[in-house]
């Protein structure tokens, strides 16, 4: 029997973000408890103000469970050989439809502050900056625990590669923003009913819910095209496509080799995949010399070779 572990990979590309998960479970619970609390608030006391608010976040709780449902998913299938290049993808799936559901929020936002600007409605506004502070207080608890856990990520897990950027979780990302947008809006909320509690500016409350829509569409966007380039193998401008040229481009001049073809996608968090077609006049290039030149480049996890001897001249 051969030894084949020269030539065999490992699809586990995925490190998994450990902190992150038990960050965006405990940020998930600290949700679904806020908003329970607000729902059987606003219905106890009968108060459209803080019910509106607790089903507001729930919109948030549904996106900020997707999250840890995908480091969930992708960790349990991480050995599955089915998913060709490990299951890193779940992740980036989750934001990408996360993002959508912020597209959602955003919409939500518009609308209510419109049908606000429309019908002004009576608003008590002892009771409802008491929700926006608490809220305020509940997703800056929330926002610190996902940012220690990307901190964490960045330290521990993933130092940068020759100089590259370090590379985002987007499924924390998402997550992270969710957090973000409700602080926003309870941040909002906040100066909006000062100025209609202090000068009787009521228009003051739906005009900066208009301003939070816009940012909110404005970061949804923003996170779509980021998993979405990833979703669809959209990386040939990233600049380790340039390092594997520049590897192939060293090699003996006496060969003269040449890419004919190169295709280069993400598997993990600063992890790539590599398949590589050449043209060479050196009899002796074997794929598992070009491996270990590109092994230089710790981010080139999956290297797949093809050699054609030139037989023209």
């Amino acid at each position: 029997m051969h030894d084949l572990s020269r030539w065999a990979h490992r699809h586990e590309y995925g490190a998994g973000n450990a902190a992150a998960e038990r960050g965006t479970r405990l940020v998930l619970w600290i949700t679904i408890v806020t908003m329970l609390v607000e729902i059987v608030a606003g219905w106890w006391f009968n108060s459209m103000a803080v019910l509106a608010d607790g089903w507001h976040m729930s919109s948030h709780a549904l996106a900020i469970g997707l999250s840890a449902f995908a480091y969930a998913a992708a960790r349990k299938y991480a050995t599955d050989p089915s998913f060709a290049f490990g299951t890193w993808k779940i992740e980036v799936l989750a934001s990408y439809t996360s993002a959508i559901v912020l597209l959602g929020v955003a919409g939500a936002m518009v609308f209510g502050s419109l049908e606000r600007l429309w019908s002004p409605q009576p608003i008590h506004y002892a009771e409802a900056m008491i929700v926006a502070i608490g809220g305020l207080a509940v997703n800056l608890v929330c926002a610190l625990i996902l940012g220690q856990a990307h901190d964490h990520h960045h330290d521990h897990d993933h130092p940068p590669h020759h100089g590259h950027a370090h590379h985002h979780d987007l499924n924390l990302k998402a997550a992270y923003i969710h957090v973000v947008t409700d602080a926003l809006t309870s941040l909002l909320a906040i100066a909006a009913l000062a100025g209609g509690w202090l000068w009787g500016w009521a228009w003051l409350d739906p005009a900066t819910g208009l301003v939070g829509a816009v940012l909110v569409a404005l970061w949804a966007k923003n996170l779509i095209v980021q998993s979405g380039r990833v979703l669809l193998d959209r990386e040939m401008d990233h600049p380790v496509v340039a390092e594997i040229r520049e590897v192939i481009a060293a090699l003996p001049e006496s060969g003269n080799t040449q890419i004919t073809d190169l295709h280069v996608w993400r598997v993990g968090n600063g992890a790539y995949a590599c398949a590589i077609s050449l043209l060479t006049h050196d009899p002796a290039l074997t794929p598992l010399q070009i491996r270990e030149a590109l092994g230089i480049h710790e981010e080139i996890v999956h290297v797949t070779v093809e050699i054609h001897l030139c037989d023209i001249c």
